[in-house]
């Protein structure tokens, strides 16, 4: 073995399988993720010899203790993908390498197995492609958390949580006096007895003494001492001699204990085990046996044929194709578990096992199903055939099967289903298959699950009388079945998601039925109701609704949940008041309406009412005399209203701990904080100017949202009150950086998040507008489902992560990628049990043209996914990557030997199948994400990211719907979150929305000749740079500047030369950015763009300070500032076209009706200390949007939504380089003024004006025969406003 540092002729030999290189360092680990840290790393000549070929890398070693200690003897082997792993062993000195993955199982690896190879070939598995880059990820340490080497078999963890007892003992071994006492360590863990040395306990070598069947016998000839014997042939015996009385006892007491257990239960279930233990054979007790995840060849009975008394086999995930015949022998199984695995029929053997009641097949590869195998199964009741390819079923003969009471045929490929001679079939699983017709028996039927097919007709006959859930939920069923309504027992109808118009009389009336889910149909109105129903949930949203029935809440008093959202309703039936109220009503949702402050008095009667949603509705008060009234109202939501205040009675509402009510118009903060239980309180996008509070705020508040308040101010005092709130939700101080202020007019976000009934927010989000200090913008979700973890470790680490990925590449595909393969690999050990579903955007310039558009990337893992709004329909851009949602994905796992249970989640942990973090169900879950890009357009409007539970209640087209028509970004995520509650939605739920303005109003081009100022103001001599009075950009005047002197300065024809050789001396050219809507004009075309500009002055023309000044009429003013609109012409092109042969200078043309476009407009920067770049800027007239307090002005609000710094206002100058000599094209067309372009004098200054556009008529007419004379084209123009 040789150092690293030897060279490049030893470095090629190890290309071969030969040579390794071991690096000792004592390296450090990393205390909260176990990893090394990165400063731990190999030097420049080991990575100067990996650089040399990509099939070389280094494994890293650890030693048996490093599971659990802070810090090791760490070994960093340098070698190649051909090194065995005997090599490797041989430069450690040791006999054995082994391979532990995701801190979880350990395995021996064989001497022939190349460590590196196994790495390589693991993150192929999880993603990357390039072997370059896997080469780097191979050699991160980060890596260790996911499959980690050992050079001795190390510790687990999990051992040490099942130690019952454990000591230093003075040990005797077997039953002579021949052998000697010695001091042993001796511990009691599960059902055996270790016995090591004190020296040797660590390292593995320790004898172990099952004690299950055994005995624990007194040594009565040394005092507290115990005899340990086994029930295994030849097992020795083990004397232990305690110390103490008590410690003899509670020996005495706990070992008893195991060894009275008898061995009924065995679980060997991921122990890569290919056949069955021998020791098994000698337990007849054994009823209980899984041998789940392993690679079992059952070959003859593999001797599982000798466990007569075997009731439960569990073979799930074996890779089996049949079954010995011995195993017909188990005349006492009754439960059969082949699921997973790779069976094209049913096991003749299944026959031979009369008891056999449980079949358990799911995962197979089953085409079709001959029933008659049923039938020749006498005793089998439950039959498990989910996740197969059964697209038929077949009967061999007419008669009927009276065995089979259970059958589940979910998710598979059937088309029509006749289970008629199963006529005793109790319940029916065949959710998610493609069924059209559905034929069953109804002598004892009592449970159908249909849900999630095409069903157009459901027969049943005779009429199942003992009936008591019926679930046909998103099929094209027109009407409710006449079977299900004469069925006696039904308690459970949900007909939601289908075609229905009506409901019938008798199954609203039913006196069995308890709960009715038909919403999400056609529905317009509801039968009256005659007699009091039973009635306890009622679910109506979704439908076309405009009335309930007059008598509908004195029928149905046992209601205590109703949901009518997003219906028609105007008005509420009337219900008793006061006392004699007998409504049992808890829970009312009637969001989405047209409700009207004429409904409030008709909620009074429901005094237990405890849970109210009144969002998007007509609401503009709320009676204080009827808000008292509702003591129990625990919840209480009246976003999206109009309400001006929410009423002082609500103090009586002693029990509410939510108030929501965003997106209102309230002016007033109620006196909420008075209540003792309040907790959360949304009271953002609304009026609110002040805070009146208690100084003593209840301790039961944990989320105070007053976002959106523009005209909010808080003071440092209400500030030290709020600050023991876990989560205080104000508006932050907007980023005035040059980047930040256009991404701002591009896009900008609103995001809502919502704990829903859980006590802890698992959802996280990412939202940068200004990404990378650049015209760019990252926007991401985390869906944690029940861990809050990992969604904030991906949120502060993700966007760190996508920078590195982007400046080692430019092909999205690549560095969206990676960069969820890293953030994957940076959770840790964090990551190794907990997952986490995201999605990610990011808004660049399109990678081959980085002037020209924008281009969005998308990459999600898991549920959490994006759609965007283009011309007001939604455009799906992410995948869900769930087994119900995702055919392709659902097949991969199975045919990599997972284990679904029956709620579809695999391993019974998560129904998704890629995400961030759950490294222990590699491969079944990975992290590589689906990515796509699309070039954004003016048609754009929004981009908007959700969780799953947002999606599950909200349709794409309706969440766009919604949303559209908003302004406000806040209030639009606030809305669609507020909907997925009222809609059903208990779990977190979050969005964020995204409002676009990719079109003209943001064109993020800069104009030719944009310039620098040199340093220490020297001047440039580049006169093609020499920017133009045609600037159609918001500039500011010195202070010095009085607003008559502006006036002369607009008058002039602003040419001087000693002026412009001034600034010429200054100026360095640099590179153009244009974007696709303004491309780089041909010669001679003239571009005309509206502009504004500002002009700044302590001094009015009056005089007077700007302050006292009156405004003027016909002239917008702000403060000290006035803002002129001009029109701007310019020209774009290195050359000229020829003059039109009938254009003269003094043509007709050019002394059109337009005279006012005959100013000539020059701005020049006076005091620009902090201003030394000149930027593009946008058009349009500025508004200054004014503020209650001085504090809150940082900028000045464009029309496009951009805000430009008052401070630092850049006098942004596009040039026109060349310009036709004659008065044509655009210029000669006699054009009339649009009112937005026109110039607006008031009348006092109209003399004035009128005087000096004389004067500039006059001094243009001097200076014509000079321009005439000129040889060459002139580098400067004025052109006309």
């Amino acid at each position: 073995m040789e150092a690293a540092g030897g060279g490049g002729a030893r470095g090629r030999r190890t290309g071969s399988r030969g040579g390794i290189r071991v690096l000792k360092r004592n390296m450090k680990c990393n205390g909260s993720r176990n990893c090394l840290n990165r400063r731990s790393r190999f030097g420049s000549r080991e990575r100067d010899w990996l650089k040399e070929d990509v099939g070389r890398g280094c494994v890293y070693i650890y030693g048996a203790d490093s599971a659990t200690a802070t810090s090791s003897d760490l070994h960093l082997v340098l070698c190649t993908v051909d090194t065995l792993a005997s090599e490797i062993c041989d430069g450690e000195g040791r006999e054995n390498l082994y391979l532990q993955l995701h801190g979880d199982l350990v395995r021996r690896l064989e001497p022939t197995e190349k460590p590196l190879q196994i790495v390589y070939e693991y993150l192929a598995g999880l993603g990357f492609e390039d072997l370059v880059r896997i080469q780097e990820e191979a050699a991160n340490s980060d890596l260790s958390c996911m499959i980690r080497f050992y050079n001795e078999k190390p510790c687990q963890v999990e051992q040490l949580d099942r130690i019952l007892l454990s000591g230093v003992y003075n040990v005797r071994k077997g039953k002579t006096q021949l052998h000697k006492w010695a001091e042993r360590l001796v511990v009691l863990c599960g059902t055996c007895l270790i016995v090591s040395s004190v020296k040797d306990c660590h390292t593995g070598k320790m004898h172990i003494l099952p004690l299950v069947g055994g005995k624990v016998e007194e040594v009565k000839r040394r005092q507290h001492s115990l005899a340990f014997s086994s029930a295994v042939a030849q097992a020795q015996t083990y004397h232990v001699c305690f110390e103490t009385l008590a410690e003899y006892q509670r020996w005495h007491r706990q070992a008893s204990t195991v060894v009275s257990q008898r061995l009924s239960t065995v679980d060997l279930s991921c122990y890569s085990l290919e056949e069955v233990p021998e020791h098994l054979f000698y337990s007849q007790d054994i009823t209980y046996l899984n041998l789940r995840h392993n690679f079992m060849r059952l070959d003859g009975s593999g001797g599982l044929d000798s466990l007569c008394s075997l009731q439960t086999l569990c073979l799930d995930g074996n890779f089996l194709t049949s079954l010995p015949e011995a195993l017909g022998n188990l005349q006492q199984l009754c439960s059969l578990g082949l699921s997973f695995n790779n069976f094209r029929e049913v096991p003749v053997v299944c026959e031979k096992l009369t008891t056999l009641d449980k079949l358990a097949m799911a995962g197979n590869q089953l085409e079709t199903l001959n029933l008659g195998v049923l039938n020749r199964m006498s005793h089998i009741r439950y039959v498990d055939l989910r996740m197969n390819h059964l697209w038929r079923l077949s009967v061999d003969s007419l008669e009927g099967n009276k065995s089979v009471t259970h059958m589940d045929l979910r998710d598979n490929q059937l088309n029509d289903l006749d289970l008629s001679f199963l006529g005793s079939l109790e319940q029916l699983h065949c959710e998610r298959n493609q069924l059209r017709e559905l034929t069953l028996s109804g002598f004892s039927l009592r449970a159908l699950y249909a849900n999630s097919n095409c069903l157009m007709t459901v027969n049943v006959y005779p009429v199942p009388s003992l009936l008591t859930c019926l679930e046909i939920s998103r099929n094209q069923l027109l009407c409710i079945p006449d079977w299900a309504c004469e069925a006696k027992k039904l308690e459970v109808l949900d007909m939601s998601y289908n075609l229905l118009t009506e409901l019938p009389s008798r199954t609203l009336s039913s006196l069995s039925l308890r709960k009715l889910m038909v919403g999400h149909n056609h529905v317009q109105s509801l039968p009256p109701l005659l007699e009091h129903i039973p009635l306890e949930v009622l679910d109506l949203q979704h439908n076309l609704i405009t009335k309930l029935p007059e008598m509908f809440f004195f029928k149905a008093l046992n209601l205590r949940y109703l949901n009518a959202s997003a219906n028609s309703l105007e008005s509420l039936p009337s219900v008793c008041t006061g006392e004699e109220s007998l409504s049992m009503l808890q829970l009312l949702y009637l969001t989405n309406n047209n409700l009207t402050d004429q409904c409030i008095p008709d909620l009074v009667g429901h005094p237990n009412l405890q849970v109210l949603h009144l969002a998007n509705n007509q609401l503009q008060t709320f009676p204080a005399s009827k808000l008292s009234k509702l003591e129990q109202l625990e919840e209480l939501n009246l976003s999206g209203n109009k309400l001006k205040t929410i009423p002082t009675t609500i103090a009586n509402c002693k029990q509410l701990h939510t108030l929501i009510a965003h997106s209102n118009e309230i002016s007033i903060f109620p006196e909420i904080l008075y209540l003792p239980c309040i907790q959360f309180v949304d009271l953002s996008c609304n009026e609110l100017t002040e805070i009146v509070i208690p100084e003593v705020l209840p301790a039961t508040l944990q989320e105070l949202d007053l976002t959106g308040n523009t005209n909010l101010v808080l003071e440092h005092k209400t500030l030290d009150i709020f600050s023991h709130i876990s989560t205080l939700k104000i508006d932050a101080k907007p980023s005035l950086t040059a980047d930040s202020v256009l991404s701002s007019t591009l896009w900008n976000h609103g995001l809502a998040e919502m704990a829903g009934q859980r006590n802890k927010l698992c959802v996280s989000a990412l939202a940068l507008g200004s990404f990378a200090d650049s015209v760019e913008a990252v926007y991401g979700m985390f869906d944690g489902d029940r861990n809050e973890e990992l969604p904030r470790l991906l949120q502060c680490t993700m966007a760190d992560v996508l920078l590195e990925e982007v400046q080692q590449s430019n092909i999205d595909s690549v560095f969206m990628s990676n960069t969820f393969l890293v953030s994957h690999r940076k959770l840790g050990m964090a990551g190794q049990k907990l997952g986490s579903s995201a999605v990610l955007c990011y808004i660049r310039h399109d990678a081959t043209d980085l002037a020209g558009s924008f281009t969005l990337t998308l990459a999600n893992v898991g549920t959490c996914q994006a759609i965007l709004c283009r011309s007001g329909k939604p455009l799906l851009l992410s995948k869900v990557f769930s087994l119900e949602q995702y055919p392709e994905e659902a097949r991969r796992v199975k045919e990599q030997k997972a284990i679904i249970t029956e709620d579809n989640k695999v391993n019974g942990v998560t129904c998704c199948t890629r995400m961030l973090g759950c490294t222990y169900l590699h491969p079944w879950i990975l992290p590589k994400p689906h990515v796509y890009s699309i070039p954004l357009t003016v048609q754009d409007e929004l981009l908007l990211l959700g969780n799953k539970a947002l999606w599950e209640h909200l349709s794409y087209t309706e969440a766009i719907t919604a949303v559209r028509h908003l302004h406000d970004p806040l209030a639009a995520a606030k809305k669609v979150c507020t909907l997925a509650q009222s809609y059903g939605c208990q779990e977190n739920v979050g969005a964020m929305v995204v409002c676009l303005n990719i079109g003209e109003d943001s064109c993020t081009c800069e104009m030719h000749g944009l310039t620098l100022l040199g340093p220490g103001g020297v001047i440039s001599t580049a006169k093609p740079a020499t920017p133009s009075s045609s600037s159609g950009i918001a500039s500011e005047f010195s202070s010095e500047l009085s607003a008559s002197e502006v006036s002369s300065e607009v008058g002039s024809t602003a040419s001087d030369e000693h002026s412009g050789a001034g600034l010429d001396a200054g100026l360095v050219p640099r590179p153009e950015r244009r974007c696709s809507l303004h491309p780089v004009p041909p010669s001679s075309i003239f571009q005309r763009q509206p502009s504004c500009a500002t002009f700044s002055s302590n001094q009015s023309d009056n005089g007077l300070d700007s302050d006292d000044e009156q405004p003027v009429e016909g002239v917008m003013t702000n403060g000290s500032k006035v803002e002129v609109e001009v029109d701007i012409h310019c020209c774009k092109g290195k050359s000229l076209e020829p003059r039109p042969p009938g254009a003269e200078e003094g043509s007709p043309a050019a002394g059109s009706e337009d005279d006012s476009g005959g100013f000539f407009f020059r701005i020049w920067r006076q005091n620009s200390v902090n201003s030394n770049v000149l930027l593009a800027g946008t058009k349009e007239r500025c508004e200054l949007k004014k503020s209650p307090s001085p504090c809150c002005l940082y900028g000045k609000k464009l029309s496009n939504g951009s805000i430009m710094p008052l401070e630092e206002s850049l006098n942004l100058i596009e040039v026109a380089t060349e310009v036709p000599k004659k008065k044509t094209g655009y210029f000669a067309a006699p054009t009339q003024l649009e009112p937005e372009d026109q110039f607006v004098v008031p009348l006092d200054l109209e003399e004035e004006v009128k005087e000096q556009i004389k004067q500039h008529h006059g001094s243009g007419a001097e200076q014509e025969p000079s321009e005439k004379a000129a040889v060459a084209p002139p580098d400067e123009f004025d052109t006309a406003l």
